[in-house]
């Protein structure tokens, strides 16, 4: 990762400064309801923003890392017409708006195509609705802006032995690339995901991800971090350390010096998770999901301007 050691705290105050320069001296705070969240500083709805299944528990992929595992933590809806009505439920609960999501095909794509008369059916409750994709096709990315579809989320792989390894799928570098274009070709606002530590805690395609990104002028950046997950093949697989989080999150801001940077909310835990966060706010990230309170300590002890929101931290993009 192009940063040695010895170089990474000048490399964060680098980072940091352009930060502020292009963004000012403030940070975002994000806790969508669908993980429990509360503290001193934020205590947010418990249904402000759920997250919903459109396959249900189903993953033709069972990828190493995940297995399925959160597709079980998500709303199932199956169907359009079981959609719409979870739509109706959680709006009269008081959602302000919901995640979208599901297990993926086996050519890696989410079947969202059909779903997408349904999902028109939140934008005319006045959600606000975030579709994570997996691959994505052009007439796919059309149907989602005719639908209204405030932000499509995308994780992005830069290792083609991460993708046949861990993801279990056929797929090349490419195929990632061409649902970037795809995004942006529509002018849908679109934030990649780039998971740090997928290749088995390790980096290896992050950097060639970031590269990818950089072409297309995202919405936002998401850049989450993996950790292991009980009952799945890599349950047992350290998780990369918070140094080198940072440091995917230097060379990020490096190379997409005016688009928002947002730690998201896949993560490790613990005293993991305090570092790395304490880590991301020195880098001058402009969000993050969740966060624990020694981030949002250090981001006053910094001086930033702090808010909270109860959405989607991919929301970002509009509140910058």
């Amino acid at each position: 990762m192009e940063i040695a050691p010895k170089d990474l705290e000048s490399s964060i105050r680098k980072a940091r400064e352009i930060s502020w320069r292009n963004f000012g001296r403030k940070i975002r705070f994000y806790a969508p309801s669908f993980t429990y969240y509360g503290n001193r500083y934020f205590k947010p709805s418990r249904h402000g923003f759920p997250s919903i299944s459109i396959t249900g528990k189903g993953c033709s992929l069972n990828c190493k890392h995940c297995g399925g595992k959160i597709l079980k933590t998500m709303i199932p809806a199956e169907t359009p017409e079981r959609l719409v009505e979870t739509l109706y439920r959680i709006k009269n609960q008081g959602a302000v708006g919901c995640l979208i999501s599901g297990g993926c095909l086996p050519n890696g794509s989410v079947p969202i195509d059909r779903f997408v008369g349904a999902i028109a059916e939140a934008k005319k409750l006045g959600l606000k609705v975030v579709v994570h994709t997996g691959l994505v096709n052009l007439e796919t990315a059309e149907k989602l802006k005719e639908a209204g579809v405030d932000v499509v989320s995308i994780d992005i792989i830069g290792s083609e032995a991460t993708i046949k390894e861990i993801y279990n799928l056929e797929a090349s570098i490419q195929e990632y690339e061409n649902s970037l274009e795809a995004l942006s070709k529509v002018e849908i606002p679109f934030t990649p995901h780039v998971l740090v530590g997928l290749h088995y805690g390790e980096l290896k395609g992050e950097l060639n991800a970031l590269r990818m990104i950089s072409k297309y002028d995202p919405s936002a950046l998401i850049i989450i971090v993996f950790f292991p997950i009980k009952g799945t093949m890599m349950e047992n697989v350290k998780p990369p350390s918070p140094r080198d989080v940072a440091k995917v999150l230097v060379q990020a801001r490096f190379m997409l010096p005016k688009v928002p940077i947002v730690l998201g909310c896949a993560r490790p835990k613990g005293k993991h998770r305090i570092l790395t966060d304490v880590l991301a706010v020195e880098t001058g990230v402009n969000g993050i999901a969740f966060p624990e309170a020694k981030a949002i300590e250090k981001a006053l002890e910094l001086g930033l301007d702090i808010s909270f929101s109860p959405l989607c931290c991919s929301q970002i993009y509009s509140d910058i």
